[in-house]
C-alpha cells in the first residue's frame, strides 16, 4: 500500500483547495491513518476508550456514591450512571482537544512539501475520536437509556447532546491548534485549563450542590448543559428539559463557530512559523 506522502503527491495540487471531494478524500485518509497508528497492535482497539470512564466511575461511586445518591432519587445505580455519563463527556472532550492541539505544528514538515488545507489536520483527529465515540461509549449510553427509561425516543434524543459535544470539542480543537502555532508553551497551560474545566463540570458531583455564588460560572461552561442533558435522557426524567438540550446545542455551535473563525483568520500566518 502506498504511503500517505505518495498518495498526496499524486493529487493535482492546483485543484486541491477548491475541491470538496478532494478535501473529504484527504480527510478520510488522514482519519484512517490516525486510527491505524493509534490502535496498531492493540487488543481492544477503540474499546480502550471505555476503560478510563468505567474505572473512574467505579472509583467515584465507591467514594462519593453514598453521599450524592440522594440527588439521584436515593439510587446508587442512578449516581453510577450519572457519573459515567459525565466521565464519557469530559474524557471525549479532553482527549480530542489534547490530541488536536499539536496537529498543525507536528505536520510542519509535511506542509512544507505539500499544499494541504490546514483545517484538515485538527479535523482528522476530531473525526477519529468521533468514530471511537460512536462505536464505543455511545451505544452503551443508548442501551443504558433504553434499560432505565424504557423510552426509545429518549435514546434517539441522545443525538442532540452528542452533536453538541462534538461541536464544542471541534471548536476548541481549532482554537488550541491555531494558538499552538504562535505559543509553544500552550500544552502546559492547556493542562491547567483542562483540569479547571473538569472541576467546573458536574462530572462526579450533581450540579444541585454548587453554591449560588459560583453557579453562574459553572453555567458558562459549555460542557455543563451537555452533561445535564445526557443525564436527563439516560435517567429517564419525566420532566425532560428541552431548554437544557437547546442550550447544549447552541453553546456547542457558538464554540465551534468561534474556534473555526479564529483558526481560519490566522491560517495565512501558519507557514511562516512552521
Amino acid at each position: 500500500m502506498p504511503s500517505l506522502a505518495t498518495m498526496l503527491r499524486a493529487l493535482p495540487l492546483e485543484k486541491l483547495a477548491p475541491s470538496a471531494h478532494r478535501y473529504l478524500e484527504l480527510l478520510f485518509v488522514l482519519t484512517q491513518r490516525n486510527l491505524k497508528v493509534r490502535y496498531r497492535g492493540s487488543i481492544l482497539g477503540v474499546y480502550w476508550s471505555l476503560l478510563n470512564p468505567l474505572l473512574m466511575t467505579a472509583a467515584y461511586t465507591a467514594i462519593f456514591g453514598t453521599t450524592f445518591a440522594a440527588y439521584y432519587d436515593h439510587s446508587l445505580l442512578n449516581y453510577l450512571l450519572a457519573a459515567f455519563t459525565g466521565l464519557v463527556v469530559i474524557n471525549f472532550f479532553n482527549v480530542t482537544t489534547t490530541q488536536a492541539l499539536p496537529s498543525v505544528v507536528n505536520s510542519g514538515a509535511l506542509l512544507n512539501k505539500i499544499r494541504l488545507p490546514f483545517s484538515i489536520l485538527p479535523l482528522s483527529l476530531v473525526l477519529s475520536n468521533i468514530f471511537q465515540f460512536v462505536v464505543g461509549p455511545l451505544p452503551l449510553l443508548a442501551v443504558m437509556t433504553l434499560v432505565v427509561s424504557h423510552n426509545p425516543f429518549y435514546a434517539l434524543l441522545l443525538v442532540i447532546p452528542s452533536v453538541a459535544l462534538v461541536l464544542a470539542a471541534t471548536g476548541i480543537s481549532f482554537l488550541v491548534s491555531a494558538l499552538y502555532v504562535f505559543f509553544r508553551d500552550l500544552p502546559y497551560l492547556y493542562e491547567l485549563v483542562a483540569f479547571a474545566l473538569f472541576l467546573s463540570s458536574p462530572v462526579f458531583y450533581p450540579a444541585a450542590i454548587v453554591p449560588k455564588q459560583v453557579k453562574t460560572f459553572i453555567d458558562l461552561n459549555p460542557l455543563t448543559p451537555i452533561i445535564e442533558g445526557l443525564r436527563q435522557l439516560i435517567l429517564g426524567r419525566a420532566d425532560l428539559s428541552w431548554g437544557v438540550l437547546g442550550i447544549a446545542l447552541l453553546s456547542g455551535t457558538v464554540v465551534c463557530t468561534i474556534g473555526a473563525l479564529f483558526f481560519n483568520a490566522r491560517s495565512d500566518q501558519y507557514m511562516d512559523l512552521l
